[in-house]
C-alpha cells in the first residue's frame, strides 16, 4: 500500500471524526420544539411560561451551536451575545457575535463578556437563558476581578501555557481571577432559569471544566490555585497583583467561587451535547468501512505530546513486527488533549509537536503514517490543525537542510512541516472536541 494512499485514508478517517463532531448537529440532537413545548435533552418546558428567552455563549463553536436554536426559536428569542474566536463567527439574526482573542484573551473579549454579564443581569425569575459553551470559552470570555487588568490575565495565561499545565489546572486558576467563570454566570443570571448546552473539549466531559464552567459549581479553591503555581514553579513569574489576590482568597479575605449546593444552581441545568468519544467512534467506523483492522487506543489521552507520540510509535512498531494488538492493514485511533512544555522559541502546537516526535520514532519504517490534528482546525498559535508524518519525514527534512531533533528541541515543529507540505490545513471547523490521532499501518 503506497504512502500516498495511507495519507489519503488517514485524512478521510480524521474527516469522518470531524463530521461527527459538528456543533450544530450536536445541538439539534438534543432539542425539539412542538408548538409551545420545547424539549432540551429530554427536559420539557412550556414556552408560554417564559416571559423572555435570551441566548448567550462563549467558545470556538458557540456560534455554530447557536444557529439551530435561532432557527428553532427565532420568534421567541429576545436577544443575545456570543463570544467566538476570530474567524469562527456566523451571522445570527438578533444575536450579537463578538470575535475575540484566543488562546490569549484581548480587549474585544472583555467588552463582549461585559455585554453577556449585563444581559443576564437584567433577566428575571420568569426568563429562560440559553447558554452555549464550547472549547476556548475560557480565553474568549475574560472578565478580570476588580484590581486585575487584562494584561495580568494575559501574562498568567502565557505562563500556564508555557509550563505545560493541564486544561483543568489552567481553568482552576482562571476561575478565581474572573467574575464569570466557575459558576459566576449562573450567579449573575439568578433567579432566571438557565439551560447550558456544552460541547466538551476536556477529558471526562466535566461541566465545571468546559469553558471554565460559567454555569457549573466549582470544586477548586484559591488554595488549589496556589498549589498549581507551586507545582509548576511559576509562583514568582506571575504578576504580583495576581499572587496577592490568590493569597488573600486562600486566607478567606475574598469570597470563593460558587460551590455545589449553592441555591443559585437550583434552576440551572448543564447538559453535555457532544464530545471526543463520538468523533473517535465515527473515525473508527470509517476505517473499518475502508477495510482496516481498527483499534481505539483511548479517548482519554493526555500528557506531554512528545511522550504520548512515542507510545503511539511503539504500538505501530509492535503491529509491524508481531501483528499485535491487531494485524495490518491497521488503523489505531485515539483522542484527547496533550500538553507541551515550552523549552524553545519555535512555532507549533501540541499536534504538530506530536507528529514531529512520532516522525523521529518511526523514521525508516515503510507503510506507516501518523496524523495528529485538532478538531477546531487550529493548533497552537498557527493556522494549521496539525500535521502528518511517515517513515520518510526525518530524511526528507534532512534533505531540505533541517534537523528534526533540533526542531523538536526548539518546539519548532511548524517550520519543519511547512516546507515539507505536511501541515494539515482545514481552516476553522466551527467545532471543538479536542484532538484526534490516527495511525495507519499498510
Amino acid at each position: 500500500m503506497s504512502i500516498s494512499k495511507l495519507r489519503e485514508d488517514a485524512f478521510a478517517v480524521f474527516q469522518a471524526g470531524l463530521r461527527a463532531a459538528d456543533a450544530g448537529e450536536a445541538v439539534r440532537r438534543h432539542i425539539q420544539r412542538r408548538g409551545h413545548l420545547l424539549t432540551l435533552a429530554g427536559i420539557a418546558r412550556d414556552l408560554r411560561e417564559c416571559q423572555a428567552i435570551w441566548l448567550v455563549g462563549m467558545g470556538k463553536a458557540s456560534a455554530a451551536m447557536a444557529k439551530p436554536l435561532v432557527e428553532l426559536l427565532g420568534d421567541r428569542i429576545c436577544g443575545g451575545v456570543i463570544n467566538v474566536k476570530q474567524g469562527h463567527g456566523l451571522p445570527l439574526e438578533g444575536i450579537r457575535v463578538n470575535e475575540t482573542g484566543h488562546p490569549v484573551p484581548n480587549e474585544a473579549g472583555i467588552r463582549g463578556t461585559r455585554e453577556i454579564l449585563e444581559l443576564v443581569g437584567r433577566t428575571g425569575p420568569h426568563d429562560l437563558v440559553l447558554c452555549l459553551v464550547s472549547g476556548g470559552g475560557s480565553a474568549l470570555s475574560p472578565a478580570p476581578v476588580e484590581g486585575l487588568t487584562l494584561e495580568n490575565k494575559q501574562e498568567v495565561t502565557r505562563r500556564l501555557l508555557e509550563c505545560g499545565a493541564t486544561i483543568h489546572e489552567m481553568n482552576s486558576v482562571r476561575k478565581h481571577l474572573s467574575t464569570i467563570k466557575g459558576g459566576q454566570l449562573a450567579r449573575a443570571a439568578f433567579p432566571s432559569t438557565v439551560f447550558s448546552l456544552l460541547l466538551s473539549d476536556v477529558i471526562g466531559d466535566d461541566p465545571g471544566t468546559i469553558g471554565s464552567g460559567p454555569t457549573a459549581p466549582d470544586w477548586s479553591t484559591f488554595a488549589d490555585c496556589l498549589e498549581i503555581l507551586k507545582r509548576y514553579r511559576i509562583r514568582d513569574r506571575i504578576p504580583a497583583e495576581v499572587l496577592r489576590l490568590l493569597e488573600a482568597g486562600a486566607e478567606g479575605a475574598l469570597p470563593e467561587t460558587p460551590k455545589p449546593g449553592d441555591p443559585i444552581f437550583e434552576k440551572v441545568k448543564n447538559m453535555v451535547v457532544g464530545g471526543n468519544a463520538r468523533a473517535v467512534e465515527a473515525a473508527r467506523a470509517k476505517a473499518q468501512e475502508m477495510g482496516y483492522n481498527t483499534l481505539v487506543l483511548s479517548s482519554f489521552v493526555d500528557g506531554e505530546a512528545r511522550e504520548v507520540a512515542r507510545v503511539h510509535a511503539a504500538v505501530t512498531r509492535e503491529i509491524l513486527a508481531r501483528g499485535n494488538p491487531l494485524p495490518p492493514p491497521a488503523c489505531v485511533i485515539s483522542g484527547g488533549e496533550t500538553t507541551v512544555t515550552l523549552r524553545g522559541r519555535g512555532l507549533g502546537g501540541r499536534n504538530q509537536e506530536f507528529a514531529l516526535a512520532a516522525a523521529l520514532a518511526i523514521q525508516g519504517l515503510e507503510d506507516v503514517v501518523i496524523l495528529s490534528a485538532g478538531t477546531d482546525g487550529t493548533d497552537g498559535p498557527t493556522e494549521a490543525a496539525g500535521a502528518v508524518a511517515d517513515g520518510s519525514t526525518v530524511s526528507r527534512a534532512r534533505a531540505a537542510g533541517m534537523d528534526a531533533r533540533s526542531h523538536l528541541a526548539d518546539n519548532d515543529s511548524y517550520h519543519l512541516f511547512q516546507p515539507l507540505g505536511d501541515l494539515l490545513l482545514t481552516g476553522p471547523t466551527l467545532t471543538n472536541v479536542m484532538d484526534l490521532q490516527v495511525v495507519m499501518v499498510g
